[in-house]
């Protein structure tokens, strides 16, 4: 079985990842730190800013 890890810091990701949607893909992540940390990222690379 291949492992999972998460998108933002490669740590490996539990039974209950976090799933976010970045630019137009889903990808899984370990906590709402690192989800949070995406969003930004991907509002950040589209030109957008959420503040």
């Amino acid at each position: 079985m291949t492992e999972k890890t998460c998108a933002a810091c490669d740590c490996q990701l539990d039974a209950n990842p976090i799933r976010v949607k970045v630019g137009g893909k889903t990808v899984e992540v370990c906590c709402e730190e690192c989800a949070q940390a995406l969003n930004e990222a991907g509002a950040s690379a589209a030109g957008t800013r959420e503040d």
